[in-house]
């Protein structure tokens, strides 16, 4: 059954975006709600819509045909991005109107409503990385297993294949995948005798690692990667590991933040930027390798939305912010005028951050080599 729903990596992508999608919209909704506003639609996707109910706060939830984001509707929206007050040219809001009017909240209340679903999403991916650290657990110590083997590596070379268990090196008895390390890296371009496991069967190999330079000496390369399915894992307790997943969610945050700074300042490649496209086949090969691989990536996504949300700029919640902090700043909001350019500049950048990132995710993928074969 986990097969017939995940494998797939369009399923798995739509239910892990839906996902993030939903708690990103639940925090907005939440906080809405708890300062008396109106919320006239929950919305995941957009388009014509698939299916929906309204429940007794006469909020209207639907599931819409393009499953690719969502939004909330509050009363007195123009807009499902909240660009401006939508209010009836014939008359203005009675005073019940503006008690349940998004926009005729105080800055502190509107400023937390929106703050919410970035939030939702820091909260999402600290609860899934707790519940990892509780089910799954975290690997303290990894066998001496070959879980992936570089190509023209002296692994290769030495004729180890994945899934092998090195028994001993160098007359060595090996019980940890830092022992087998150690003495690779001491022993440069050296003749090693390895004992190893494949297939329950031991065999006699022969290991020299390659010599590279690595500061004032020289070190062995053997090119192998240790073998998740031969880990020994710790469990934690609930308490534990939600402190382990709100510390894991934090340096995550400090890492994009900084992985982000070297590229605006030029240190990285623009390559490295991915779109959706990247992001289904992500997911569908972490869905292949197990539901809690699959968890993990939602995870780490969700930290991304919610990072991504919090940028200034117009038409994202952290642009939202900025206008708010100029209305705490001059005493009254900015001018109609000046917000809606606002939202036109952020409108054009997200969409070319869009059409960049798909276009990265084409070449990078390979799609159009795949178009010219079918034509040649």
């Amino acid at each position: 059954m986990y097969d017939l729903l995940f494998a797939n990596p369009i399923v798995s992508f739509i239910f892990a975006l839906s996902v993030l999608v939903f708690f990103h919209e639940l925090g907005h909704y939440w906080v809405a709600r708890r300062n008396g506003v109106k919320v006239e639609v929950f919305s995941i996707g957009f388009g014509p819509e698939l299916f929906g109910w309204n429940d007794k706060a006469e909020t209207r939830w639907k599931v819409c045909a393009m499953p690719f984001g969502g939004y909330v509707k509050m009363f007195g929206d123009s807009d499902a991005a909240s660009s401006g007050v939508n209010e009836d040219e014939t008359r203005p809001f009675t005073d019940e109107e503006k008690a349940v009017s998004f926009h005729y909240k105080s800055l502190g209340a509107r400023a937390a409503i929106v703050a919410a679903g970035p939030i939702a999403n820091f909260i999402l991916a600290a609860v899934l990385f707790a519940l990892l650290y509780m089910a799954v657990g975290v690997p303290e110590k990894f066998h001496a297993g070959i879980g992936e083997v570089v190509s023209g590596s002296a692994a290769e070379e030495a004729g180890l294949q994945k899934g092998d268990l090195v028994v001993s090196l160098a007359g060595k008895q090996l019980d940890s995948f830092d022992e087998l390390r150690t003495i690779i890296m001491e022993n440069p371009s050296t003749q090693l005798g390895a004992i190893v496991l494949r297939d329950g069967k031991e065999l006699s190999l022969t290991i020299t690692p390659k010599a590279k330079e690595s500061g004032d000496k020289t070190i062995g390369l053997l090119g192998v990667r240790p073998d998740p399915d031969q880990a020994e894992y710790i469990r934690y307790n609930p308490v534990t590991a939600v402190w382990m997943g709100v510390e894991r969610t934090y340096n995550m945050s400090a890492q994009i933040l900084s992985h982000l700074g070297t590229l605006i300042s030029g240190g990285g490649s623009m390559k490295d930027l991915g779109g959706p496209l990247r992001i289904a086949q992500v997911s569908g090969d972490a869905a292949k390798s197990g539901f809690d691989n699959l968890i993990y990536l939602m995870a780490v996504l969700s930290v991304n939305l919610g990072l991504i949300n919090l940028f200034p700029i117009p038409m994202l919640d952290g642009g939202h912010l900025v206008f708010y902090a100029f209305e705490a700043i001059r005493g009254k909001p900015l001018s109609e005028k000046a917000q809606e350019y606002g939202f036109r500049l952020g409108l054009t950048l997200v969409l070319g951050l869009m059409v960049f990132a798909t276009w990265n995710d084409l070449v990078q993928l390979k799609v159009f080599d795949f178009i010219k074969q079918l034509f040649t």
